[in-house]
């Protein structure tokens, strides 16, 4: 068996941290190697969660907006450009337990002097077939995002917790109604979310409520809802649907490895992306529950990079 392929860099993710990151490891001589998902997985695929949106309106620099493909598109264009190479793959066993650190597709195995971790993370999804079609459609995960887009819509918001109640009451500034469906009888939201909901006058609250259909073929056109105490099915006339029911890092390939919150979430050394194990560093919605945009794991990924390459050089001279 031939000796694994070497790398003084390997980054495992391939959204807007990840791809910054590459940029700026590649621009520093350090020949990044991006293995960057597989095309078939929605939690891990290239380009992360902005491949699933369709116009993005929030990132600098683009005054009339840019598709989310097109933009993660330029993103791996520049990296290339700089020296950065990809595989796109899936990893599928990691060993940081001695540097330098191991990577496995499957049976390759690939040794690195450093590691940055952007895998992302993923929007938890109510599991309708309609949704893989719909969303960027008038179905979305994230009001700051694409909350622009329903002016003078009527929006339902599906969720019971912080976030939702966040979603909704966010989205009270474009849509003319927005309908929160929450499939228990009370919310489990903090009580001061509660009370803004409550208050809100164009947010209207549909108790023991699950969403068992989304109606539209090319757009959102309507929900079908389904009773959880008698089990009747109504519909309701929304052009617009958001859940807020979670999200979930894809950390899974790191656990019992990386430190972790009780989330699931990678803990990096405030201040900076470094983890638990010296020379793996960590960025983008993989380590943030907070704020999870383009913006803001971008600028992580550009952070990741600097810590990488500083961290080598004092090994390396």
């Amino acid at each position: 068996m031939s000796a694994p392929q070497h790398e003084r860099v390997i980054i495992i993710g391939s959204g807007p941290a990840g791809l910054t990151a590459a940029i700026y490891t590649a621009r520093a001589s350090l020949a990044p190697l991006v293995i960057e998902g597989e095309p078939s997985s929605t939690s891990d695929q290239p380009g992360g969660q902005l491949m699933l949106t369709t116009e993005v309106e929030n990132f600098p620099g683009f005054p009339q907006g840019i598709m989310g493909p097109e933009l993660m598109g330029n993103f791996r264009s520049q990296a290339e450009r700089f020296g950065a190479r990809f595989l796109t793959e899936k990893v599928t066993r990691v060993d940081f337990s001695a540097r330098p650190f191991r990577v496995w597709i499957r049976d390759d195995a690939y040794t690195a002097d450093s590691i940055i971790v952007s895998t992302g993370a993923r929007s938890l999804m109510l599991g309708l077939p309609e949704e893989q079609r719909l969303i960027g459609h008038g179905l979305s995960t994230c009001a700051t995002c694409d909350g622009f887009f329903f002016r003078g819509h009527h929006i339902a918001v599906v969720g019971g917790g912080d976030s939702a109640i966040e979603e909704a009451t966010f989205l009270t500034k474009f849509a003319e109604k927005v309908t929160i469906i929450h499939r228990r009888g009370e919310f489990r939201a903090s009580k001061i979310m509660q009370e803004r909901a409550f208050s809100n006058p164009k947010i209207e609250i549909i108790w023991n409520a699950t969403v068992s259909a989304i109606h539209g073929d090319q757009k959102v056109e309507g929900i079908e809802l389904t009773d959880t105490v008698n089990g009747s099915v109504s519909t309701l006339p929304v052009t617009g649907l958001f859940i807020a029911i979670g999200h979930r890092p894809n950390t899974d390939l790191f656990s019992g490895i990386l430190d972790m919150d009780d989330t699931g979430y990678l803990m990096t050394v405030p201040g900076s992306t470094r983890t638990n194990i010296e020379g793996v560093f960590a960025c983008g919605d993989v380590q943030d529950h907070t704020y999870r945009q383009a913006i803001t794991a971008a600028g992580s990924g550009c952070m990741a990079a600097i810590d990488t390459e500083r961290w080598l050089e004092t090994q390396h001279g």
